[in-house]
C-alpha cells in the first residue's frame, strides 16, 4: 500500500491550508517480515532440527561402489594372484643362485647317479634269473656272493680300493680350519658320488665322524694333522663341480683361512682299511623265516 500528501500556503502570514493526501490500496497477500540475521532468537528456544524419515536415512547408509572402489578391488585381486604365484616360484626356485654350468655339472650329476640305480636293477635282474635256473644256479650263486663281498667290503672299508677320483689338499698353516669344515667336505664328497674316502691314513666310511679335540681335529678318535689329504674314488668331473659350488665346502675352507687344491685324475688309490666290527644284537635273518 502507498500515499501521497500535498501541502499549499500562499504566504508566511497566511493561514496554513489544510494538506490533502491521497491513498492507493493495493491488495496484496500479507507477507510475514523474513528474520533478520542479526535478530537474537529467543532465550531458551532450541534451533530448529531437521527430520529425516527412516527411508532417507536407510538410503545414506546403503553401501554405493564407486569406480575407484571397484578399482581397488581389482587390483587386491590382482595382489593375491600375484603372490601365490610367487610363493609356489619360491618353492620351485631353490637351484635358481647357480651358475648354468653348475646346473648342468648338477644334472649330469643326477643322470649318472639314475644311470648306476638301473645299472644296479639289471644286475640284480639278471641274478635274479640266474638264480632260477636250474642248471647254473649254483655258480651263479657263487658269483653272486662273490660280487657282493666285494662291493660290502669296499662300501664297509674293509677292503682297499682303486677308480678314477680326486685328490683334494687342504692346506692350514695357522690351524684355523674347523672340524665342522671338514666335516662338510668329507659330507659334499659323499652327496657328489664319492664311493671311497680316504683321509690321510684314515678310511671313511658311513659311520665316520668328525669333532674338534682339546689336540686339534679328531677323525673317528683319532687326531689328524694338517695338511688334510683327502682321495675320494668316484666321477671326477662331478666331485669337483661339486666342491667349487659357490657356499659350498672349499669356499667354507677359504672362509676359515686355509686352502684347497683338487686334482682330478683317472686313477687313484684307497689303500687304508678299516676292521669291521662283529654285530653285537644283530643276527641274519633267515629266508624261511616268516
Amino acid at each position: 500500500m502507498s500515499s501521497s500528501c500535498s501541502a499549499s500556503g500562499s504566504s508566511p502570514t497566511s493561514r496554513r491550508s489544510a494538506g490533502t493526501c491521497s491513498r492507493r490500496d493495493v491488495s496484496t497477500d500479507p507477507q510475514p517480515a523474513a528474520p533478520s540475521p542479526d535478530d537474537p532468537s529467543p532465550a531458551g528456544s532450541p534451533a530448529p532440527t531437521p527430520v529425516v524419515g527412516w527411508r532417507a536415512a536407510g538410503r545414506a547408509l546403503r553401501p554405493r561402489a564407486t569406480r575407484a572402489q571397484a578399482l581397488t578391488g581389482v587390483l587386491c585381486a590382482l595382489l593375491g594372484f600375484a603372490i601365490v604365484v610367487q610363493v609356489q616360484q619360491t618353492d620351485e626356485s631353490g637351484l635358481t643362485v647357480l651358475r648354468e654350468s653348475e646346473l648342468v655339472s648338477l644334472l649330469d650329476q643326477t643322470t649318472r647317479q639314475a644311470d648306476e640305480l638301473q645299472q644296479q636293477v639289471n644286475e640284480l635282474e639278471r641274478t635274479h634269473s640266474e638264480l632260477q635256473s636250474g642248471s647254473t644256479s649254483r655258480e651263479a650263486a657263487l658269483e653272486a656272493a662273490t660280487r657282493s663281498a666285494a662291493a660290502q667290503g669296499i662300501l664297509s672299508g674293509r677292503l682297499p680300493a682303486q677308480g678314477p677320483g680326486v685328490v683334494v689338499t687342504v692346506s692350514d698353516p695357522t690351524g684355523s680350519v674347523s672340524a665342522l669344515t671338514l666335516l662338510n667336505l668329507l659330507e659334499e664328497l659323499r652327496n657328489a658320488g664319492a664311493e671311497a674316502v680316504q683321509l690321510n691314513d684314515l678310511r671313511l666310511t658311513a659311520s665316520s665322524y668328525v669333532v674338534g679335540g682339546d689336540d686339534g681335529v679328531v677323525v673317528d678318535g683319532s687326531v689328524v694333522a694338517p695338511p688334510y689329504r683327502w682321495v675320494a674314488i668316484g666321477d671326477p668331473s662331478t666331485i669337483a663341480t661339486a666342491l667349487a659350488i659357490p657356499g659350498g665346502a672349499l669356499a667354507k675352507v677359504q672362509i676359515d683361512g686355509g686352502t684347497a687344491d683338487v686334482q682330478q685324475q683317472d686313477q687313484v688309490e684307497v689303500t687304508a682299511t678299516r676292521a669291521v666290527a662283529e654285530p653285537e644284537h644283530a643276527t641274519p635273518r633267515s629266508a624261511t623265516d616268516d
